[in-house]
């Protein structure tokens, strides 16, 4: 079939809506009609060049929700008229991984997805009879898109597939790093650094596990009352100009204003740090401080944001000596095909406001304008409506 996809033809250069061929799903695989796609920042630095592993030409997009049309051969998980989310972190079920609790890094089909193809080595997408690769297994900046079955996750046919589209990246990933991740305790406090989506999903999921203490902390207003919305209890805004040393003033809407966050959590914290950091901006430097301000002793800074490429973390090691602990998470530790449902779920029972979190709605066509919105910093999410 001939569908429109937005095509990276080259490295920093804005995408290309072509019409592109799309061949039948193959056994184990599935034809999905997408009906929303959320712009994500790991699109942006693919499509920058600043990604090592990117590859071009390929269709981007991976945080996609849709229908599926049709299956191929020995497919078992979904059926046609199904309602899924896609996953650029698949789970089949029966590798080393999938079968421990303690990881969502599914083994079946990586190499073959990190190389752009699907699990048999081939790709479905051409163009001008030259192949495309597969963006993340996904390639979801597209009318319809062909996947694994073991890369789609079947959700409610009650959630709106706009906002469940969010669940595809960017918000599982916040709601996990806090759920599954770092599995906040009730009472606990916790810093969030960076409050787009993936900070905000943190913020959600700190609150949802019942945080006593969520410090949001931004350089923009409108991120920090997005934040507070969602359960932060402190907004803090980072200003150059602004008191250090542990000190702040006020500022607009509530929030504190410090030119040294990490002094002013130690501050409120009897020197200490609080229990929980979560990194969500792809900054070393913010990285750096997240560390710093967990708790001596027992805190736990969790790295979610992608660092640019040939960046490294730099870390005094009297920092872990004296028991705080550093980790990463990978789409929130979230297992897709089993999870992803039930965060949905939290959504339809009202325990996390996605439409708050849905800031522009684009075409297709304009997805670089989806991009230059992230750039500035306009908003928290813009969704390709395929409708």
């Amino acid at each position: 079939m001939k569908i429109r996809a937005a095509v990276l033809e080259e490295f920093g250069q804005p995408l290309a809506i072509r019409d592109v061929d799309l061949a039948e799903p193959r056994a184990g695989e599935v034809l999905v009609r997408l009906v929303a796609c959320g712009v994500c920042h790991t699109d942006l630095y693919t499509a920058s060049g600043a990604d090592p592993t990117g590859y071009a030409p390929a269709v981007l997009g991976h945080e996609g929700a849709g229908v599926v049309e049709k299956v191929g051969d020995g497919v078992t998980l979904v059926r046609p008229g199904d309602h899924v989310v896609t996953l650029f972190a698949p789970e089949c079920g029966e590798c080393v991984h999938c079968a421990d609790p303690r990881t969502n890094r599914c083994t079946a089909i990586r190499d073959h997805q990190n190389a752009g193809y699907l699990p048999d080595g081939t790709t479905r997408l051409s163009l001008d009879g030259e192949p495309l690769r597969h963006f993340m297994g996904t390639s979801t900046f597209a009318e319809y898109t062909v996947m694994p079955e073991i890369a789609l996750a079947r959700i409610d046919k009650a959630a709106p597939l706009e906002g469940a589209s969010i669940f595809a990246c960017g918000l599982s990933t916040g709601l996990g790093a806090a759920m599954y991740t770092s599995k906040v305790e009730s009472g606990a406090t916790v810093a969030v650094f960076g409050c787009g989506l993936v900070g905000l999903g943190a913020v959600a999921g700190a609150r949802i596990q019942g945080a006593g203490r969520i410090i949001a902390i931004d350089l923009a207003d409108v991120r920090l009352q997005s934040a507070r919305h969602h359960g932060a209890t402190d907004l803090v805004r980072v200003v150059a100009d602004a008191p250090g040393g542990g000190e702040a003033r006020d500022g607009a809407d509530g929030a504190l204003e410090t030119s040294d966050p990490v002094a002013w959590i130690k501050a409120q914290t009897g020197g200490f740090g609080v229990d929980h950091t979560f990194e969500a901006t792809g900054s070393v430097a913010v990285m750096g401080q997240a560390v710093e301000a967990a708790r001596e002793a027992w805190g736990v800074a969790t790295m979610i944001g992608v660092a640019g490429k040939g960046e490294t973390l730099d870390i005094v090691p009297r920092l872990l000596i004296t028991g705080r602990r550093v980790t990463g998470s990978s789409f929130g530790g979230v297992k897709g095909r089993s999870q992803v449902p039930h965060l949905v779920d939290l959504w339809l029972r009202g325990d996390v406001d996605v439409p708050a979190m849905l800031s522009h709605r684009i075409t297709l066509d304009e997805v670089n304008h989806g991009f230059d919105l992230m750039h500035h910093q306009d908003g928290i999410r813009s969704i390709i409506d395929f409708a």
